[in-house]
């Protein structure tokens, strides 16, 4: 599974708002810290403040801040939020599923219980637990993607 960019960056914004609780924030420092269009970074940006995540002001001297304490943001909401689609294979669709193996595949229930453990461990995690300073609490320890020969 690989998260889009859009909400690579949308997580992006709002650990940087967090980690400069202190003042507005704009999307031009934004986007020359993390090296995203501007652009991208304004619809991200209306998106939040729509969804009453974001506080937006305009004009000379303005910028954005969180709405909400970063405690207050879990990472997986985020993540669905952000997220246009979940299905990890076609026969996730029953609108567009062809597949011949369907009826008796048990691939689908893998898939669908992988998902699910993956926001199970995402619903972990707040906005302050990803945007703390200091290295995360997993560094140092390597993720094995695949097993050992």
């Amino acid at each position: 599974m690989r998260l889009s960019d859009y909400t690579d960056y949308t997580l992006r914004v709002l650990m940087y708002c967090a980690a400069h609780r202190d003042r507005l924030v704009t999307i031009a420092e934004m986007a020359d810290a993390h090296q995203v269009s501007k652009n991208h970074l304004m619809k991200i940006v209306n998106d939040l403040a729509r969804q009453g995540v974001l506080e937006t002001t305009r004009g000379r001297g303005g910028g954005l801040r969180l709405l909400k304490p970063p405690e207050a943001i879990r990472v997986s909401d985020v993540v669905r939020d952000a997220e246009t689609d979940f299905r990890l294979v076609e026969c996730f669709d029953a609108s567009t599923d062809t597949c011949t193996l369907t009826p008796h595949c048990r691939l689908k229930s893998a898939l669908r219980g992988a998902l699910k453990a993956y926001f199970t461990e995402l619903d972990k995690f707040t906005l302050a637990d990803i945007a703390a300073a200091g290295p995360p609490a997993a560094a140092g320890k390597a993720i094995r993607l695949r097993p050992a020969p």
